[in-house]
C-alpha cells in the first residue's frame, strides 16, 4: 500500500513538473512579437507641397524681416526635401494662422482612416479581431482622445484596450511598440494596432526666431498603422519578429530635456524650438543607446575586439575620450538593414557618422527624407518601406530601427525578417514612384528656385 501512494505521489509530481514547464514554455512561446503587416499614409496629390507653394507659404509670413527670411530659404534649400512632400489642407489653402480644431482633426482622420482602412483589408482582420490599440501623436491631445475616433468609427470591441502617448516626439513609435510588446507579456494570442502620425495643423509657426523656424521647414504630412500579434500561429503570416528593442531617455539633464520644447516666444506665438544643445544631447543619447543595444546584436568576437580597444585606450592614458559619445564597433556585423529616422540632412549625417554608415546604409532615409520629409514618429516606416519595395529584404535579414526624439530620447529595435520581401508596395507608399529612386543625382528642386539666397550682394529678395 505504501509503495503504491510512493508511485501516486510520483506520478502527481511528474505530472505537477510536467505543467509547469508546458506552461512557462507555452507562455514564452506567446510572448513573441510578430508584425504581420503596416501601411504608410500617401495623401492626395492636391495636398503636395512643390517649390513654388513653399515660397508662397515662406512669403504670407508678414513677422519676417530680411534677414529671417534669407535664413528660412537657406534652410529649405539645404533640407534634402524634394518637391512630392505633403501638409495639411489648412498650409495648402493659406489658413496657417488660423487652425481651427476641425482642421486638426480632418488631418488626423484622413491619416488614421486611410492606413487603417487598408490594413485591415490587405490583413483580413476585422477591427472586432483588435485587443489593444496604441496611438502615438505628440502635439495634439483631444477630448474624446484619437483613440476614441478610432474605436467608434470602427464599432471596436468594449474590452479593447487604448492607449494615447502625447509628447513623445519623433522615436514615439517605437515607445508604441514597446508598450506593446509588454502587453503580450499578460495575455496569449493578442492582436495590437499601433497607429502614429503627427499634427502639424495647429502647430505652426508664424514667428520670426531662428530657432523656432526649422520644424516648419523639415516636418511634413504622413503616418503609419502597423498590425502586431504575439499568436505563434499567425507566425507563419508575418513580415518580421520583433528581436531586441532599446529605449534611452536623458530627461535627468536639464539641457537635454530642453533641447526640444514646445513653447512659446516673446510674442506670444507657439512653436518647437530646437536648441544649441539639440546635436550634443543626440549624440549623448545614441551613443548610451548602444551601449545597451550593441552586445545585443554583435557576434562575441566583435564584442571582444570593442572591450580591448577600450581597455588600451584607458591605460594610454585617453580614458576620457574612450569614454566619449563614439562608439568605435563595427554594427554592420550584427545588422544587414538601417532605418535611420529622417529627421533632416544634418540628423541622417549624425547618426550615420556614430554608426560608421556609408551612403549605401543611409540611401534608404534619404530617399525618405526627399520623398516624403520628416513625418516625426512614422518616418521609419517609410524607410523601412522603402526597402521592401525595393526587394532588398530577404528571410532572417535584420533590420535596425532608431529614432531620436524630445525628452531627450533614443529608441532602437532590430527586426527579423521572417520571409523574403520582394516585388512589394512598401506598405503601400512607394507603389507609384520607387521606381525613380534612387535618381542618379538627387536634385534639389528649391536650390534652382532660391540658390541665389547664398548670393550675399543681393539685397532686396522679399520681391524677388
Amino acid at each position: 500500500m505504501e509503495l503504491i501512494v510512493v508511485y501516486l505521489i510520483t506520478i502527481v509530481v511528474f505530472l505537477s513538473s510536467l505543467s509547469f514547464l508546458w506552461n512557462l514554455f507555452d507562455r514564452r512561446r506567446n510572448q513573441g512579437c510578430y508584425l504581420l503587416d503596416y501601411v504608410c499614409y500617401q495623401p492626395p496629390d492636391d495636398r503636395k507641397l512643390p517649390t513654388n507653394s513653399c515660397g508662397d507659404i515662406v512669403r504670407r509670413n508678414k513677422n519676417l524681416g530680411l534677414d529671417e527670411y534669407k535664413f528660412l530659404l537657406k534652410m529649405i534649400v539645404s533640407s534634402g526635401i524634394g518637391e512630392r512632400t505633403y501638409g495639411p489642407r489648412n498650409i495648402i489653402e493659406g489658413r496657417e494662422d488660423h487652425p481651427t480644431h476641425a482642421d486638426s482633426l480632418s488631418e488626423m482622420d484622413d491619416c488614421f482612416f486611410a492606413t487603417l482602412d487598408q490594413l485591415f483589408a490587405r490583413t483580413g482582420f476585422s477591427p472586432s479581431d483588435v485587443d489593444a490599440l496604441v496611438l502615438n501623436v505628440s502635439m495634439f491631445s483631444p477630448a474624446p482622445s484619437l483613440t476614441a475616433r478610432i474605436v467608434s468609427r470602427y464599432k471596436m470591441r468594449e474590452d479593447v484596450r487604448t492607449f494615447n502617448l502625447t509628447g513623445m516626439g519623433c522615436s514615439a513609435s517605437l515607445v508604441a511598440v514597446d508598450l506593446v510588446k509588454n502587453l503580450f507579456k499578460v495575455q496569449r494570442k493578442m492582436l495590437a494596432l499601433v497607429v502614429t502620425s503627427e499634427s502639424i495643423t495647429p502647430n505652426w509657426y508664424s514667428g520670426n526666431k531662428r530657432s523656432m523656424m526649422l520644424g516648419n521647414v523639415l516636418f511634413r504630412c504622413g503616418g503609419c498603422s502597423i498590425l502586431l500579434t504575439n499568436d505563434p500561429g499567425l507566425k507563419h503570416r508575418s513580415k518580421f519578429f520583433l528581436k531586441h528593442l532599446v529605449r534611452t531617455h536623458l530627461g535627468s539633464s536639464d539641457r537635454a530635456h530642453n533641447a526640444a520644447v514646445h513653447t512659446e516666444d516673446e510674442e506670444g506665438r507657439s512653436g518647437m524650438e530646437l536648441s544649441k544643445d539639440l546635436p550634443k544631447a543626440a549624440a549623448q543619447a545614441l551613443f548610451r543607446n548602444l551601449l545597451i543595444f550593441g552586445p545585443k546584436v554583435l557576434p562575441i568576437k566583435e564584442i571582444l575586439r570593442y572591450a580591448l580597444s577600450r581597455l588600451m585606450a584607458s591605460r594610454g592614458g585617453g580614458g576620457d575620450k574612450a569614454s566619449g559619445d563614439k562608439l568605435s564597433v563595427n554594427l554592420k556585423s550584427g545588422v544587414d538593414h538601417f532605418c535611420v529616422h529622417t529627421g533632416g540632412t544634418a540628423v541622417i549625417d549624425g547618426v550615420g557618422r556614430g554608426l560608421g554608415l556609408g551612403e549605401e546604409e543611409l540611401e534608404p532615409s534619404r530617399m525618405a527624407l526627399h520623398r516624403f520629409g520628416n513625418t516625426s514618429g512614422s518616418s521609419v516606416w517609410y524607410v523601412l518601406g522603402y526597402m521592401e519595395a525595393k526587394g532588398r529584404l530577404r528571410r532572417k535579414d535584420r533590420v535596425m530601427m532608431i529614432s531620436v526624439g524630445g525628452g531627450f530620447k533614443c529608441n532602437s529595435c532590430l527586426w527579423v525578417a521572417t520571409k523574403d520581401l520582394e516585388g512589394g508596395d512598401g506598405g503601400g507608399a512607394w507603389k507609384d514612384c520607387i521606381d525613380e529612386y534612387p535618381p542618379r543625382t538627387l536634385v534639389n528642386p528649391f536650390m534652382e528656385k532660391y540658390g541665389w539666397i547664398y548670393d550675399d550682394s543681393i539685397v532686396n529678395v522679399m520681391t524677388g
